[in-house]
């Protein structure tokens, strides 16, 4: 073997290596294509592929020289003293199976797009004392000494492991995971200086598996500096393992060892050959793809290792479908609030393949959790009398539990009467007992496990709450396996053979997960129309919607139970159709019936063509990478702290940067999936109060529609067009004196729906005439944030404000509710906060506990966003600015599309994501399509938009100011012209092509 001065010469470190390649069978080389980083000299290349026979050996070296003497090495080994070829018994030489070439790590084999079978590497681990020598460029031409550094140092690859001087071979594995089929298997040399531990972890948080081949003690190389590694601990906690000479088995740190070589003594470290091979490849490939594409910042953060291969056969799925959903989604997708379709579609899916039950996704409604899912169905209802298992009572509302009102309440309906819920033992000859004596008309309950196996029980239910005529919600969730081999199931063995009753709906809440006790979805399945739109409807009305993400982790592990599956294989069996239930059974509630009628709800998809949506209270411009970023972090880390999720100092800085608002460590701040939820318990918090909830002409319609829905008592505070729909001091005056115990609800600084902004001043006067007359204060922040017309406005000052009123009545207080969601470009993860100064407020809230609050993973997430842009990040804050430039420019282009078409647009809009317009030119016009036939006005003309166009506003129905409709204009790009689009196709329908140019001029 030929050696020259700027290469590494073969000693204690490349000889160990190659023994722990001894250590593998012959078959794991032979006929396979290798890779060797660093290969010097191209001594370890050459025995490979003479010993084991492999397809190809690159050898790979970032040294120009090295890769020359390698390439001189093989001919002189490849080549007899006559200059013949040496052939194998395959027939052939080792220059058909070894080359060489001058390359960056893997950099050679991926810009060649060759893919390797194995990886083998015994590459430098000791940063240079002298960074600034590493940040040369390598050349042909570099100094012998630069050269031969290259073999003993690394400079910083940007990893964590630099710390320990292991991030040259954390890049290498990386790069290795990109180039290395599925099963192949990467062997390095890692030398123990960083100790065990930290050795192994930089493999197995990469989601390898490892086995060690090979241990021994070797001389650390007098001519290398561990200086760099000394400085290291000094500035850390960690202490490198060392051993005075060869025979020392007690570690010493590496200023020890420093010190003890200055004095002219011998060290020694640990060196282990790893043989390191991907536990779900394919997943994990994905996982580390996306992470390369802008999100390297987030492998610092990375952790696929895990002790329970359960944990990690669940969890490892769902970080590379999360990384190709994020990828592949750069916005906010749209989705119904019954639940994302694709869960709905696996839900249904696992149901017929497991279970034999032939559902659709039609009767498949998603809440955030069994909890939401028993008392919206109860508020659905609102029976008189409910009969609830004493395990599922926990968070219903304290009133509930404790109303007495049994007796006389035949009026089910009456929508003054609080529900009274009875807690009922779960064994089902006591509970049908108890039906029968108490004929409730509501019954919610679980099964006995011993009663759970057979469909007895649960036939005896159907049987007896139809005789009495009570609805029947049957949860089923302690017994549902997520498993390929899933045990019997008394309820779905009735369902496989038996349509579900309309009076039965059945309830599932999915907390068997192997990674987060706390991340919870549950479904509902009804195959009763009407009670299955209006469960969705009710989802849309008091929650929104259900996290997204939640509904993806469980999606990914139905996605497993069905993906290896042969889809229809079985055929399905014929089942009895379900029997007639009396009509004596009770209905919705006359609030509920009255609002679900008058209510404007999500229009899905056709099948033929899909809507678009300027009728949502959603974002879909584009997510930046930085909030993909932090959602991805939230789930690839493992063991955060409490304090990692803790965003109470966030919050409170966010509010008081915003709008001056005063949260001290005596306010409550409460989180919610959705800043609709909280809202929703503040309406109870008003109808526990016996107070009046009142709203402006103009506000949020879904917000209105809620309040409705529980039976709140409202009312409507006049507005006026000049002034922007914004409420006016006297107004509220005049209403305030002829209400007691008054709730106004404030949208500000940016109104919703109308985009028009209140002043600080403005808010001072209102705070003002509320303290006088001790009105409680809802100010709705959540659709704030987005100004991007700010000219003349000044910003809020609420402390301030309120320090300034005089004399407030005791009831006077201010609860502010925020969704930063929109703010912080986060579409389709929403975050809810609400802020409680007033403790008699704080313990109401509280008796209603079913509030669905965001996970753990959207805590963290919230918290890093928040923390940049309170920081006044300059990326992030050129992202918001970009946010606010695009609404501005797509606010301007829908104002000219709309004047242009015969609508009046109410000037003004400063801000938010949407805006009102008067149909001018097509109110009282005669129009026909498909499905619609009548004279246009302000309620009727979202229809005949939507059937004749596809685009989907919301009508002065919703807004609840005559003939003005709102539009919402947050709308991905290409969506955003097609809407505009269909707003000139319905103009051309409607007033005609001539019209249309006159309007045009």
């Amino acid at each position: 073997m030929m050696e020259i001065p700027s290469i590494f010469i073969p000693e204690d470190w490349s000889f160990t290596f190659y023994e722990g390649l001894n250590r593998h069978p012959d078959s794991i080389f032979r006929d396979k294509t290798v890779a060797e980083l660093g290969c010097g000299n191209g001594w370890i290349s050459i025995a490979l592929a003479e010993k084991w026979s492999p397809s190809k050996v690159y050898g790979l070296d970032i040294n120009p020289r090295a890769v020359k003497i390698a390439w001189i090495n093989l001919y002189l080994n490849a080549l007899d003293d006559d200059g013949v070829p040496i052939y194998d018994g395959e027939g052939k030489t080792l220059l058909d199976r070894v080359e060489f070439y001058e390359s960056d790590l893997l950099s050679y084999c991926r810009d060649n797009k060759i893919e390797l079978d194995r990886i083998v590497g015994c590459i430098p681990q000791i940063l240079n004392p002298n960074p600034e020598a590493m940040s040369k460029i390598v050349t042909e031409n570099s100094s012998e000494e630069f050269l031969y550094s290259l073999s003993n140092y690394c400079a910083l690859q940007g990893f964590v492991e630099d710390q320990f001087g292991l991030g040259l071979i954390a890049r290498a594995v990386e790069e290795g995971i990109s180039v290395i089929k599925p099963m192949g298997i990467m062997i390095f040399n890692m030398g123990g200086r960083p100790g065990q531990g930290v050795c192994e972890r930089l493999f197995r948080r990469r989601g390898f598996r490892i086995t060690k081949l090979w241990q021994t003690k070797i001389m650390q190389a007098a001519d290398t500096d561990i200086s760099a590694l000394v400085e290291i601990e000094k500035n850390s906690r960690h202490r490198f393992e060392f051993f005075m000479d060869l025979v020392g088995d007690q570690p010493v740190c590496a200023r020890t060892a420093w010190a003890y070589m200055k004095s002219g003594g011998r060290i020694s470290h640990a060196l282990s050959v790893y043989s390191c091979q991907l536990r779900q490849p394919n997943q994990v490939k994905k996982i580390f793809e996306f992470l390369k594409d802008g999100f390297h910042e987030v492998s610092s953060s990375l952790d696929l290792s895990f002790d329970d291969d359960s944990v990690a056969d669940e969890k490892i799925p769902f970080l590379a479908y999360l990384a190709s959903f994020l990828k592949e989604n750069k916005y906010n997708p749209c989705e119904p609030p019954a639940g994302c379709l694709n869960f709905r579609n696996l839900v249904a899916g696992f149901m017929k393949s497991y279970h034999h039950i032939p559902l659709t996704p039609d009767n498949v409604v998603v809440f955030p959790s069994r909890a939401v899912a028993i008392e919206n169905a109860l508020r659905l209802f609102s029976p008189a009398l409910a009969i609830v298992d004493e395990h599922l009572t926990r968070h219903l509302p304290k009133q509930w539990l404790t109303s007495l009102a049994i007796e006389g309440r035949a009026d089910c309906n009456n929508a003054e009467d609080t529900v009274t819920v009875i807690e009922a033992p779960r064994q089902s000859d006591l509970l049908i007992e108890l039906i029968r004596k108490l004929k409730p008309q509501v019954v919610v309950t679980g099964m006995a496990q011993f009663e759970a196996i057979t469909s007895a029980a649960f036939e005896n239910l159907l049987s007896t709450t139809k005789v009495v005529g009570s609805r029947l919600f049957i949860d089923i969730s302690e017994h549902l396996e997520l498993s390929s081999l899933p045990s019997s199931n008394g309820v779905l063995k009735y369902l496989a053979g038996k349509t579900l009753p309309s009076h039965a709906a059945i309830l599932c809440g999915l907390v068997k997960n192997q990674v987060y006790s706390d991340l919870e979805v549950a479904f509902a399945i009804s195959e009763d129309a009407a009670v299955y739109r209006a469960l969705s409807q009710t989802i849309e009305l008091l929650e929104g919607h259900t996290s997204q993400i939640s509904q993806h982790y469980y999606g990914c592990l139905f996605h497993e139970l069905l993906a290896f599956q042969i889809a229809d294989r079985h055929p399905q069996q014929e089942r009895q159709p379900a029997e007639v239930i009396p009509q004596k059974m009770i209905g919705f509630s006359n609030s509920a019936m009255s609002t679900l009628k008058e209510a404007e709800f999500f229009i899905p998809d056709s099948k033929e063509s899909g809507v678009v949506h300027m009728d949502l209270d959603r974002s879909f411009l584009p997510v930046p990478s930085a909030v993909n970023a932090s959602i991805f972090e939230s789930f690839v880390r493992q063991n955060i702290t409490e304090s990692e999720t803790d965003v109470r100092s966030s919050i409170q800085q966010l509010v008081k940067d915003s709008y001056g608002f005063p949260a001290d460590g005596c306010s409550e701040i409460i989180y919610g999936n959705t800043c609709l939820a909280l809202f929703n318990k503040l309406v109870l918090c008003c109808i526990q109060d016996q107070g009046t909830l009142l709203f402006p002409l103009g506000a949020n319609g879904h917000y209105v529609s809620a309040a409705k829905f529980v039976n709140a008592n409202t009312l409507t505070i006049p507005t006026k067009l000049d002034s922007g729909f914004k409420i006016e001091p006297r107004v509220l005056a005049d209403t305030l004196e002829t209400v007691s115990r008054p709730w106004v609800y404030i949208s500000g600084p940016t109104i919703n729906p109308t985009g028009f902004l209140y002043s600080n001043n403005d808010i001072q006067e209102l705070l003002s005439v509320c303290a006088k007359y001790g009105a409680r204060v809802v100010i709705d922040t959540s659709f704030s944030g987005l100004e991007f017309q700010t000219d003349g406005w000044s910003r809020w000052n609420l402390e301030r404000c309120l320090s300034a009123v005089n004399c407030p009545k005791p009831s006077f207080s201010v609860a502010l509710l925020g969704e930063p969601s929109f703010e912080l470009t986060a579409g389709g993860h929403d975050f809810g906060f609400l802020i409680l100064n007033d403790s008699s407020l704080v313990d109401t809230f509280h008796s209603f506990p079913s509030l669905s609050r965001p996970h753990s993973t959207l805590k963290y997430t919230f918290k890093k966003l928040l923390g940049l842009k309170n920081q006044n990040d300059e990326h992030f804050s050129n992202l918001i600015m970009e946010q606010k430039e695009a609404l501005k420019s797509r606010a301007n282009h829908l104002i000219k599309t709309l004047e242009s078409c015969g609508w009046d647009v109410a000037a003004g809009s400063r801000g938010g994501i949407s805006m009102l317009a008067k149909p001018t030119a097509y109110m009282g016009k005669t129009f026909k399509v498909d499905g619609f036939e009548g004279k246009l006005d302000g309620c009727n003309i979202r229809e005949a938009i939507l059937r004749s166009t596809g685009l989907c506003i919301n009508s002065s129905s919703w807004t609840g100011i005559p003939d003005h409709c709102r539009f919402s204009f947050a709308l991905e790009s290409s969506e955003f012209e097609r809407a505009m689009g269909c707003i000139v196709r319905f103009k051309e329908l409607v007033l005609g092509s001539k019209a249309s140019q006159i309007n045009g001029n």
